[in-house]
């Protein structure tokens, strides 16, 4: 795995508390990865791990097939051929633009520095702002010096740590688009740290999703949005709707519908989530349907979220489309979508 990141059977503490549980991926040249999971879940301690700014205590960490960190090795983070982006961006004040990129290619002539720091610029679209001092750029332009300062060496890994996190929304969505394609055009394996489901979707060939220290999925944005394989994937995705429920002759009853030939036994306790998109939503005509009453109708950009209430009690929310003919109505149908519907039994 040439100019890849392997990390392997990785635990650690700080202290009394276990951040990892016996952590392994790896991550290809070219390749995007996304370490996804709620604040504390241990995911920026692998990141740091994977740079040398933490010391390995158990399990072991190679970059382009050579072993960089186990119990009692340690190569040093400059030795690594790792570049770095931090949230808050890291820049010296005191230094203009072309000064922070070369800060850390001391080790190049004078002429490859400048050669260095100029295709760094022109890889983020700051090739007009050399002589410019942080205080003069807004938050956007300061990450993206930060990003050619990490270009600048040409590392083999790429760690971003929660990168866009302190922008504005549209600014977050420019440079995210930004550091994609730089990333992809120049191939360089790269690990991710966010908490926000959506930027890892948009980011991500894979994404490690975690929680406790412990990896809970591995897999393409696909298999983890449409093939959770327990509750917690499932639910950090974006809201579901949840319906606690019993297996009987092989089928599980929901307020909104019937699942037929599930795959636990009958008298086993489930959960049943549902996203929003799963739950279809009609007309008012057949004397049959599954009725819910509209509560409220919330424009989320391409779609509207519908708050419903079920003939049972239930409170439920759906997506629908923008422009969607039933919304005026006081009571709509409902259709359950086994595809957007995952069974988990009750732990």
């Amino acid at each position: 795995m040439t100019d890849g990141l392997k990390m392997s059977n990785v635990s650690h503490m700080f202290g009394k508390n276990r951040v990892l549980r016996d952590i392994s991926f790896d991550v290809a040249p070219g390749e995007l990865v996304c370490l996804l999971g709620p604040s504390g879940c241990g995911k920026t301690t692998a990141l740091r791990l994977a740079a040398g700014l933490e010391k390995l205590q158990v399990g072991e960490i190679s970059v382009s097939d050579q072993v960089v960190a186990r119990p009692g090795d340690y190569v040093e983070p400059e030795k690594r051929g790792v570049g770095m982006v931090f949230q808050d961006y890291a820049l010296f004040p005191h230094l203009n633009v072309a000064k922070n990129i070369a800060f850390g290619l001391r080790h190049f002539t004078e002429a490859d520095r400048s050669a260095a720091v100029k295709r760094a610029l022109v890889q983020v679209g700051m090739a007009d702002y050399e002589n410019a001092f942080p205080h003069e750029l807004s938050g956007g332009q300061q990450q993206r010096i930060a990003l050619a300062r990490a270009l600048a060496p040409t590392p083999r890994i790429m760690l971003l740590d929660e990168p866009f996190s302190g922008l504005d929304v549209a600014r977050r969505a420019d440079l995210r688009d930004t550091t994609l394609h730089v990333l992809k055009n120049a191939g360089i394996a790269t690990v991710m740290v966010t908490h926000d489901p959506q930027e890892a979707m948009y980011m991500a060939d894979r994404i490690i999703i975690m929680n406790e220290g412990e990896i809970m999925q591995d897999g393409t944005p696909e298999e983890l949005y449409f093939e959770p394989q327990n509750r917690f994937v499932a639910s950090f995705f974006g809201e579901v709707n949840h319906f606690p429920s019993v297996v009987a002759n092989g089928a599980i009853s929901t307020p909104v519908g019937i699942l037929e030939d599930v795959a636990y036994a009958d008298g086993t306790s489930v959960d049943v989530l549902v996203r929003p998109e799963g739950l279809h939503i009609g007309k008012a005509v057949n004397g049959h349907d599954i009725l819910a009453n509209v509560d409220a109708v919330r424009a989320l950009g391409e779609v509207n979220l519908m708050h419903l209430t079920l003939e049972s009690g239930f409170h439920i929310h759906a997506r629908v489309p923008r422009r969607f003919s039933t919304l005026n109505q006081k009571s709509v149908a409902i259709t359950l979508d086994p595809e957007m519907t995952f069974v988990f039994p009750m732990s």
